[in-house]
């Protein structure tokens, strides 16, 4: 889940085998700057294109407010078919900075005024600051069948397995980055029923309604990968490499143009082959460049 850690995080991994350990990165949806990465030819790429054994597509669509009763109803169906839904909200609780469902304050609301035919104890909550005893029980209350509806913060966007589950709301979908949400939506279709992923969002702005719109479109989470850098860019590629996502240090070349990336990375390592230290004189010029280029870089000049 190379997405949720940081470039510091990496490097401090990597850090304590001595720097010299390979590196297997493995997500379903890359960050821009490692997809990026991936094409000016700094990581080796393996994709595994197919669903896992028993996976289901997941049908995924973009709620607007006034089919909200509807998203309910639907929910509701599911519930009495005997399936299971997860129900996300950003926050844990209500914040008077941000317009945003807290999953605790949804908690509530759910159960008294939404779904109250399910009756008490089916509805479940989980979010970060319960202690992970707390956590392990909800979520074994929730796989086992014990409660039909787990109200929740991102806490649930990786590690559960409930093939039973059906439905992904996911409230506020527009506060969420594209990676995340298709985090979220691989949360369901892990059994054999079809499952679905519903966006709730109700004022996204323009960018936010674009990535709703991705989600709509495609399954494939390399596709989300490639949207999600044409929107936020790919971050640092050849400077000390902090961000993540962002304006390319490339003035010039265009990381989609995969033959000149392709043509210029050979160039180098023939270069590398022939003159590792830049020793030649009809390479002085160059090696004085590269020197001015690092100086002061640091030890994160070459995270990936």
């Amino acid at each position: 889940e190379q997405h949720r850690f940081g470039v510091m995080q990496r490097e401090a991994l990597r850090q304590k085998t001595g720097g010299s350990a390979h590196v297997l990165v493995m997500t379903a949806t890359p960050i821009p700057r490692t997809l990026a990465l991936t094409l000016y030819g700094d990581l080796d790429l393996s994709v595994l294109d197919q669903l896992p054994p028993g996976r289901q597509p997941v049908r995924t669509r973009w709620v607007p407010p006034d089919k909200r009763p509807a998203a309910y109803q639907f929910v509701r169906a599911q519930i009495k078919e005997g399936r299971q839904a997860f129900i996300v909200c950003p926050l844990i609780e209500e914040s008077e900075a941000l317009q945003a469902k807290a999953a605790t304050a949804e908690h509530e609301r759910l159960c008294t005024q939404v779904f109250p035919e399910l009756g008490p104890g089916r509805i479940g909550l989980l979010h970060g600051r319960m202690a992970s005893k707390d956590k392990d029980a909800a979520m074994r209350r929730f796989r086992d069948g014990e409660w039909a509806v787990l109200v929740s913060t991102p806490v649930v966007e990786v590690g559960i397995d409930v093939p039973n589950a059906t439905v992904m709301l996911i409230e506020g979908a527009d506060r969420f980055g594209l990676s995340q949400l298709h985090q979220f939506r691989g949360r369901v279709g892990r059994g054999p029923h079809q499952s679905y992923c519903l966006l709730l969002a109700d004022d996204p702005s323009p960018a936010a309604g674009e990535r709703l719109r991705i989600l709509e479109r495609t399954q494939d989470g390399f596709a989300v990968a490639e949207e999600d850098l044409r929107l936020r860019g790919p971050g640092a590629v050849l400077t000390q490499g902090l961000r993540q996502s962002g304006i390319a240090d490339l003035r010039v070349a265009d990381l989609a143009d995969t033959k000149l990336l392709e043509e210029a990375r050979r160039e180098g390592q023939a270069l590398f082959a022939q003159d590792p230290e830049l020793r030649q004189p009809e390479h002085r010029a160059l090696a004085a460049e590269v020197r001015r280029f690092w100086a002061g870089k640091g030890p994160v000049a070459g995270v990936s």
